[in-house]
């Protein structure tokens, strides 16, 4: 199915995601260091994954009568806590539980949330959605430079 295009911005940020991701699970499976890893999520966070969340709150309010808002909002509240916990720590396995958490929170929106959208909302409404992404969205960059994944 073919993404509506008021919602683009957020799907080409969830592409970025995925591939961060798989950059932390490279990064497992070369046995790099914790604190390089824990860098790069930090990095990741500041400069990206915060305000995407914080902006889905902003433009998605529409799901909360079906309890998907609920359930964004707890998933980003878990993803939140992975980031205070591996900064706080340096167990490896916290690194593995956010990729796989925040896989599978991108999954959720892209398979669920966003097709719930497109299929109950009206183009006024995703129109809206879309007006409000152009004044607040800023598009993914990423000049990191310890490309540990490689």
């Amino acid at each position: 199915m073919k993404r509506n295009g008021n919602l683009v911005p957020l799907s080409r940020d969830h592409h970025f995601g995925l591939l961060y991701c798989w950059k932390i699970r490279e990064g497992l499976k070369k046995n790099v260091e914790y604190s390089r890893i824990r860098k790069y999520i930090n990095y990741f966070w500041h400069h990206s994954l915060s305000a995407h969340f914080e902006i889905e709150d902003i433009v998605l309010p529409e799901t909360e009568h079906t309890g998907l808002q609920f359930l964004m909002e707890q998933e980003h509240a878990e993803l939140r806590k992975l980031v205070s916990s591996i900064n706080q720590s340096e167990d490896g396995r916290l690194l593995e539980d956010f990729a796989k958490a925040l896989h599978s929170h991108i999954r959720f929106e892209e398979r669920v949330v966003f097709p719930h959208l497109e299929a109950h909302l009206s183009e006024e409404q995703m129109t809206d959605i879309g007006l409000q992404l152009a004044e607040i969205h800023t598009p993914e960059t990423e000049n990191y430079q310890d490309q540990f994944w490689k």
